[in-house]
């Protein structure tokens, strides 16, 4: 297939208080035509600064990025002409304006022709489930509306590569599920779409793409198909564990003898603690129980569970994410 996203040792420094910042260090990628590639990683790890090079809103300190065979420096104009972008939270467009008004004003900007812009407003307004608030105000929809308004705007000009920064963030499980039904067909119609898709949120990334890449303080950890990232998982064992309290501190685990890694999961509602943790054996687990009885926590319930997308990247990086039970709205 022909390659439709590459960088070549891509690297992007920004000025620090005390000393530069590397937000990318040396980031080689390349995305096929109609690939759905997942750019996993937590908040702060590169995934914003490599999409907006991408896009040709920042420039690369050092290192060579291509989108549709075009240089994204020396050859901007014709990269936004067959691109779009849509990030989570983005305002999509204006408060006074209703939904129909806002689509015809960028189909304007983006110089589609009256009679194509009726036809594809009307398209995706239906594909989006947009129809019954055609003639709303944008102001007064919900966040889940604000972001279908959002991905109606992007897809409007039928970008050949559309860049996706978080668009499933602060949505409900619902919405965000439906958006992300929708990308994936829309990206595998005719396999027209190539779709580059940041995300901390690794269950999504799994559900949708065809590869991903996990990218952690702006360098690329590992990159391959999800199933064949967690099949290199199988010598290791995970467990999950469920603790009497929020309050269990957990650091006593980046240090200790046989254990991978480990993510937690605080839920306010029960007051536990859910601790995911990658041993090499599973008698190593016996010594964690007994450090977490010694703080007067209990083990509430513990199984071994499946490797998931999360376990590589504990696995790589020795920590997971930690959340409140609820955080991942959108996963």
């Amino acid at each position: 297939m022909p390659i439709s996203v590459e960088t070549r040792d891509l690297a992007r420094t920004f000025k620090g208080q005390d000393k530069p910042v590397m937000a990318l260090d040396g980031v080689s990628i390349s995305i096929e035509e109609g690939e759905i590639f997942g750019l996993l990683g937590p908040n702060g790890a590169g995934k914003t600064t490599l999409i907006k090079i991408l896009a040709t809103l920042l420039l690369p300190t050092t290192g060579k990025a291509f989108v549709g065979g075009l240089d994204v420096v020396r050859e901007p104009q014709n990269v936004r002409k067959i691109i779009a972008l849509v990030s989570g939270g983005e305002t999509p467009g204006y408060g006074i304006l209703t939904v129909r008004e806002n689509l015809w004003f960028f189909s304007q900007l983006y110089g589609l022709s009256s009679s194509g812009s009726k036809a594809k407003i009307g398209q995706l307004v239906t594909d989006l489930g947009l129809k019954e608030y055609a003639n709303t105000r944008m102001a007064k929809l919900s966040t889940g509306y604000k972001q279908r308004l959002n991905f109606a705007r992007g897809l409007l000009s039928d970008p050949k590569i559309l860049f996706l920064d978080e668009p499933t963030l602060g949505l409900d499980v619902l919405t965000a599920r439906k958006l992300r039904t929708y990308i994936a067909e829309w990206a595998k119609r005719g396999l027209k779409g190539t779709i580059l898709l940041t995300t901390h949120y690794m269950a999504e990334a799994d559900e949708m793409c065809d590869r991903v890449a996990i990218i952690d303080r702006g360098k690329i950890l590992a990159c391959d198909r999800p199933y064949a990232l967690k099949e290199k998982l199988k010598e290791n064992r995970i467990m999950r564990l469920e603790v009497s309290s929020m309050q269990a501190d957990l650091s006593f685990l980046e240090k200790a003898t046989g254990v991978v890694g480990f993510s937690q999961t605080r839920n306010i509602q029960t007051d536990t603690t859910t601790l995911r943790i990658m041993v090499r054996d599973e008698a190593i687990l016996e010594s964690v129980t007994k450090r977490l009885e010694g703080q007067k926590l209990k083990v509430l319930a513990s199984d071994e569970v499946e490797p998931t997308l999360e376990d590589v990247y504990i696995c790589l990086v020795g920590k997971g994410l930690e959340e409140e039970a609820g955080a991942e709205a959108g996963a």
